[in-house]
């Protein structure tokens, strides 16, 4: 199989990052891969003149090293062997930097927040990560199991979605899989009546797209079912993978750079917030 050699888990004690731990130790009994875990103690932003720096640091550091602690307790249930971490910064980076810096090929984090506005949000460290990092990152719900039985692809014809088709169907090859793939058509509701002969061109695109994608995977072996939703990106395709009980989700990442590697993009954001799976962002 070998789709990925070394794994870096990020907790911070929540559930939905201790459940991540749990599905990275599944992906890697079945790689036969390495995990680190590793938990960041964030930057201070008070007055440190009024505290004593050595109480507020060791207060700081507390629920990441309880953090790592029940991340050992799990590996132990679990059988599994893992190295711990605890950084200090700013989450993100350090994050982002462990990874690049001692060649990860995958980044396992938690799906945080049941409120909608966190939901939409995922929360900043998340999307920061996903914005900067060159790894492939899995974002899994809490109480959610990752399998690869039932592969959700989503495509735009972009070369990002061409890295994520090729590693959907690695997977779907390796782990006895099948693909839905999926286009989307979003536009205003206006655009419809404005100019029906775009929105005629641009579904006959997705269709070409996901045709495509559906060629190439059945050429591998691999069974391929499409679909071209209109609408609201993000919700055309989590109500899909709800309707489709997906597995888990792959999309490709495309480049950003600025502020737009800070904010990620809405729809990728939204698909991870509102997804019912795990979501794979698959990184060129």
């Amino acid at each position: 199989m070998n789709m990925y050699r070394k794994i870096l888990v990020a907790v911070d004690g929540s559930k939905s990052s201790l459940n991540a731990l749990r599905q990275a130790i599944k992906l890697a009994c079945t790689e036969g891969c390495w995990i680190t875990v590793v938990s960041v103690v964030p930057p201070y932003d008070g007055d440190l003149s009024l505290t004593s720096v050595g109480n507020i640091r060791a207060a700081m550091r507390e629920p990441m090293e309880k953090a790592l602690f029940e991340a050992e307790k799990i590996a132990k249930d679990e059988r599994a062997s893992i190295k711990t971490v605890c950084e200090e910064g700013d989450p993100f980076e350090k994050i982002v930097d462990l990874a690049e810096g001692e060649n990860f090929s995958l980044i396992v984090m938690g799906q945080r927040g049941l409120h909608p506005l966190e939901r939409a949000l995922i929360g900043s460290v998340a999307a920061r990560v996903i914005g900067y990092s060159r790894t492939d990152v899995l974002v899994v719900p809490d109480g959610v199991s990752v399998g690869w039985s039932k592969i959700l692809l989503t495509t735009d014809g972009s070369r990002y979605s061409d890295a994520a088709r090729d590693k959907a169907i690695n997977f779907a090859k390796a782990y006895g899989g099948e693909l839905k793939v999926i286009s989307v058509v979003d536009v205003p509701a206006e655009f419809y009546a404005e100019a029906p002969k775009a929105v005629e061109d641009l579904t006959r695109k997705a269709k070409g797209f996901v045709a495509d994608v559906k060629k190439i995977a059945e050429a591998s072996g691999i069974k391929a079912a499409t679909f071209v939703g209109e609408g609201e990106t993000f919700k055309v395709i989590t109500d899909f993978a709800k309707q489709e009980k997906a597995d888990v989700i792959f999309t490709g990442s495309h480049g950003r750079t600025g502020i737009k590697r800070l904010l990620m993009g809405s729809v990728t954001e939204k698909v991870i917030g509102y997804a019912p799976c795990p979501v794979l962002i698959v990184k060129i």
